[in-house]
């Protein structure tokens, strides 16, 4: 690729915050207000024109589980921006804890209360341009690009919440993406939502999950005659009054670092939503016959991209033995959910690689030390790039586990604001973990023969 040197120039810095959020998906928006709640100056960074990420400018049209299936696992500020949405949405019993479906513009608005009421500040339409560092490791600055062009902010301590660690991995720091032989992405997915649907004839005719061997989604995959549609990956839920959001279909080859390939499935997104619109008409005609593409997610529903390398990585055997940690800053219970390539997806092995592992009450912890950085000092990870292997992000990058992340980051991030050295991985982590449980995050007493990991090396 040919080079262009930038004539050097001034931009406006603005170092009038202790703690800056980088991404306001799940993670960034509980981090923010954790932060703020702490009583740190906090920024919330956001590229797009709202929060809330994945469940908001995606379209995911549920969340996954927040139960081990006894209980709430995914507590604190997770649970209050859960509890929040559901009390606004009354077709969804009051005691629904998996699979809840998200109603994406009253989601949003429980987001900006969230971290608003918290003290945060937001910067929407905001796109981070550069990271400045130090030779100790230190983010000195970073560059951001708006309306307003170019501007500096400092911090004592950021938090990267973009969901592929662009503040870490511009940095610096180590990271890994994709499978380590072949680079192999897992599939990305464009939600939509088809409005003007019947809602009696869709909640009383088959389901249409691609996991009940008898939906009409297999025949119509199969028959050829719809070859807009890719494979048999089609999760749905009523979302509001005449309103089904679908989770469907898969987009192979997209990387979201490089931002062509993205281009390119929104474009492919935006044709698969009207032909499956088109394929339910003919199968389910009560229900969708009269049914139009009413949304497609403004942003693209990535799964996979770069894991920071950080003090611990944390594996699938972590989560295979149900790994308690003394560290552990909250716990996580869903599958290991891993989408196939291309071949595996179409030759009728299913819609995702699911594999259910756990029984009622099973979980596994997640330690600090997944969201520390090496050779970072003052930057924090939470969301689906923190340091982990291919196989257990399959677990991990989802919206429940992201918000109870983000709330610890961000609390973290004001105790190590406080610090001198303004250290992450100086944190008191038993003033941390006091703090969560103060709040209510769900972090079991640890057995005594739990024994602590000590750093990865792999």
């Amino acid at each position: 690729m040919d080079r262009y040197t930038l004539k050097s120039k001034e931009i406006p810095l603005n170092s009038s915050f202790d703690v800056i959020v980088v991404g306001g998906g799940p993670a960034g928006c509980t981090a923010a207000a954790a932060a703020a709640r702490e009583g740190a100056s906090t920024l919330l960074i956001e590229a797009t024109g709202s929060l809330g990420g994945m469940g908001t400018s995606g379209l995911v049209p549920a969340w996954c589980p927040f139960s081990d299936k006894q209980k709430m696992i995914y507590r604190g500020l997770a649970a209050k921006v859960f509890d929040t949405l559901k009390g606004q949405m009354p077709h969804v019993h009051a005691d629904a804890l998996d699979w809840v479906p998200i109603e994406p513009e009253k989601l949003k608005r429980v987001y900006d209360d969230l971290v608003t009421e918290a003290g945060a500040s937001v910067l929407f339409l905001t796109t981070l341009a550069d990271v400045e560092r130090d030779e100790d490791g230190n983010v000195t600055a970073i560059v951001v690009l708006n309306k307003g062009g170019l501007q500096a902010f400092r911090a004592k301590v950021y938090v990267d919440c973009t969901g592929d660690g662009d503040v870490a991995a511009w940095a610096g720091a180590e990271y890994q993406k994709g499978d380590a032989v072949t680079g192999e992405l897992q599939p990305a997915t464009h939600c939509f939502i088809l409005g003007n649907v019947d809602d009696y004839a869709y909640l009383n005719g088959q389901n249409l999950h691609a996991e009940n061997p008898l939906s009409p989604i297999h025949e119509a995959y199969q028959s050829g005659a719809y070859p807009g549609i890719p494979d048999t990956h089609l999760c749905n839920n009523l979302v509001a009054p005449r309103s089904v959001g679908f989770n469907a279909g898969h987009l192979w080859g997209v990387d979201n670092t490089d931002t062509f390939t993205v281009s390119n499935a929104m474009i492919e997104g935006r044709r698969m939503a009207a032909a499956y619109r088109d394929m339910l008409a003919a199968v389910q005609p009560s229900a969708f016959g009269n049914a139009f593409v009413m949304s497609t997610g403004t942003l693209i529903g990535t799964r996979e991209s770069r894991r920071i390398i950080g003090d611990y990585i944390l594996t699938a055997e972590d989560y295979i033995g149900r790994k308690s940690f003394e560290d552990e800053i909250c716990r996580n219970s869903y599958f290991l959910d891993i989408h196939g390539n291309q071949e595996e997806q179409q030759n009728g092995t299913g819609s995702s690689l699911s594999i259910t592992l756990y029984g009622p009450g099973e979980s596994h912890g997640i330690p600090y030390r997944c969201l520390t950085p090496r050779g970072l000092r003052n930057v924090l990870v939470a969301g689906r790039s923190i340091s982990c292997d291919r196989r257990v992000l399959g677990s991990v990058r989802v919206m429940p586990v992201c918000l109870a992340m983000g709330e610890a980051a961000g609390l973290a991030a004001a105790l190590a604001s406080g610090q001198a050295e303004n250290d992450v991985h100086a944190v008191d982590v038993a003033l941390l973990r006091k703090r969560l449980k103060e709040e209510g995050a769900y972090l079991p007493d640890i057995e005594a023969e739990a024994v602590e990991v000590e750093t990865s090396e792999q």
